[in-house]
């Protein structure tokens, strides 16, 4: 036994030289394009195949981990993306990942296929990582043949996408550009915030205070400060409008356009801003706070400080007065410094809780989303099947991620913490599913890897194809839109940065962003369908 045997010999220097290899094959990129955290699933195939091993159970925590932090972070817009008017875009999501899953059915039946091959194709093809866990977890002793199919599909799935989203306009003679300028901006319409110096001229203000004019609390925009000098200063509550008067609005920008009209006229004029002193991003924490709308609260009143900005799981959004405040809703505050000082008592406020992660919540949050997991019921005409440990945490940190907190346990990880909780789950599971994988990777290639590759090519591209007429044709989305969607139902982000990189337009993010959450549970979802319909092994 050489040295480098002896070394390896160690589960655990085994583990993380999988990992670290893998990291480093995954950094390596041909035309912008790489594995990413997906290259230890390969080193870990050879890892496997060479016989070494790594620690028992590290996978199922991987597993664990990653689904849960996966949950966190979609819960937020999943069900928001499914209830917003039965959203065009998850339709598209579903209608991918569906029609995988239908190919990969047939494929099944048509060319006797081991149900184990054929689920790891179809999350291989569809890139999907999530699909790939909950398959892996929901057949016996982790299946190997997934994680092969997986391994034989993945590659052209990553690719695959990214040519097709660069050729179909070229096959169907669009031009993206000309369709950016000719469409909306759909960040107008979503929560961007922004800033504006108004000056007042609408005669029917002058003389009256801020605090006679409620209405304009119910837009999504803000007087934050009036212009003193050349110096900004927060507003107070008993101000009155005068002609000539500048002030400082803060709001999404259809609102704004809204209140500028209202009020006078937009200015461009040089002005100092003491955010230092006069801002501050505050942390709501106190629960008698919790739950309160802001008119109720009525900072500006009560406190003299305006609530310009509000960021709530990852996403900021200028509020109205009918907002309720949230457990660990992050306020940007204007006001002076005293005033600022009693409205953090207020609320709550610890210069912690910005990046503190609550362990207990962790803790709880999967314990209770094993037992979820644990949970038998029954589809028609399948045998009763549980969520396991892929579906269960990744159910529970849904429920947790949209509604913020059950009861104790909060729905909310700081993004770096959860982040790298994702990212260490992640790489734990694809190294032990690819060690455990490797000892039969040589012969299942050597018997049905051109058959098993076909398969993988099919099932990436064929879905693409159909939801991309079908977003045109029937639900009258134009090319941009189209193309975002088809990278968030494939959750593919290679493919949406060379989308973006051929056009300026935010069009194809937004399309992404809402149908990317969906896409990332419904393939999870239909994994486990797939099991079930295909009986197993």
């Amino acid at each position: 036994m050489n040295t480098v045997d002896i070394i390896l010999s160690n589960p655990l220097v085994a583990l993380f030289a999988v990992i670290g290899v893998g990291m480093l094959l995954g950094n390596l990129k041909i035309a912008s394009i790489g594995l990413g955290s997906s290259a230890v699933l390969f080193t870990g195939l050879l890892c496997g195949h060479l016989g070494y091993s790594i620690p028992d159970q590290i996978g199922t925590i991987g597993l664990v981990l990653f689904v849960y932090c996966v949950g966190i972070s979609a819960g937020g817009r999943f069900f928001s993306a499914l209830a917003k008017e039965g959203s065009t875009l998850a339709k598209l999501a579903v209608m991918i990942v569906g029609t995988a899953a239908l190919l990969t059915w047939l494929s099944y039946w048509l060319l006797d296929i081991p149900t184990d091959l054929a689920v790891g194709i179809f999350a291989g093809a569809m890139t999907s990582t999530p699909a790939l866990a909950a398959a892996t977890e929901g057949l016996p002793d982790g299946s190997s043949g997934v994680v092969i199919g997986y391994g034989i599909a993945y590659p052209f799935g990553v690719i695959g996408v990214v040519l097709f989203v660069q050729l179909a306009p070229r096959l169907f003679r669009q031009n993206l550009d000309k369709i950016a300028a000719e469409s909306v901006d759909p960040t107008d319409e979503i929560s961007r915030v922004e800033t504006a110096l108004v000056e007042i001229t609408n005669p029917n203000l002058f003389g009256k205070l801020l605090a006679d004019l409620p209405a304009l609390g119910e837009q999504a925009c803000h007087i934050s400060r009036v212009l003193k000098g050349e110096r900004l200063v927060p507003i107070t509550y008993d101000m009155a409008f005068e002609q000539g008067q500048q002030l400082l609005l803060v709001g999404r920008s259809r609102e704004l356009a809204i209140m500028t009209d209202y009020l006078g006229k937009k200015i461009d004029k040089h002005y100092i801003k003491d955010v230092e002193n006069e801002q501050q991003r505050l942390v709501v924490t106190h629960r008698n706070v919790i739950g309160q709308s802001l008119r109720e609260l009525n900072a500006l009143k009560e406190f003299g400080v305006m609530i310009t900005r509000i960021t709530r799981m990852d996403f900021t959004f200028a509020p109205d007065n009918d907002t309720k405040l949230e457990n660990r809703d992050i306020l940007k505050v204007v006001g002076n410094p005293d005033d600022l000082k009693r409205f953090a008592k207020h609320i709550g406020h610890r210069s912690e809780a910005f990046d503190e992660t609550d362990l207990l919540s962790l803790s709880l949050g999967i314990t209770l989303g094993i037992i979820v997991g644990m949970i038998p019921f029954t589809l028609p005409g399948a045998p009763s099947i549980s969520l396991g440990l892929a579906g269960g945490p990744l159910f529970v940190a849904l429920i947790l991620g949209h509604f913020g907190r059950i009861g104790r346990i909060v729905g909310h990880i700081p993004r770096p913490t959860r982040q790298l909780l994702q990212e260490l789950g992640l790489v734990l599971f694809l190294a032990d599913a690819g060690v455990k994988g490797g000892a039969a990777l040589v012969a299942t290639v050597a018997e049905m890897g051109p058959v098993l590759f076909l398969v993988g090519c099919l099932i990436t591209l064929l879905p693409m194809l159909i939801t991309y007429v079908l977003a045109e044709k029937v639900f009258k989305l134009n090319a941009l839109q189209a193309l975002g969607g088809i990278c968030g139902g494939m959750t593919s982000t290679p493919a949406l940065g060379a989308l973006t990189g051929r056009s300026n337009s935010k069009i194809p993010v937004v399309s992404y962003a809402t149908a990317y959450p969906v896409a990332l549970i419904v393939m999870t979802i239909f994994a486990k369908m797939l099991i079930a319909l295909m009986g197993g092994l």
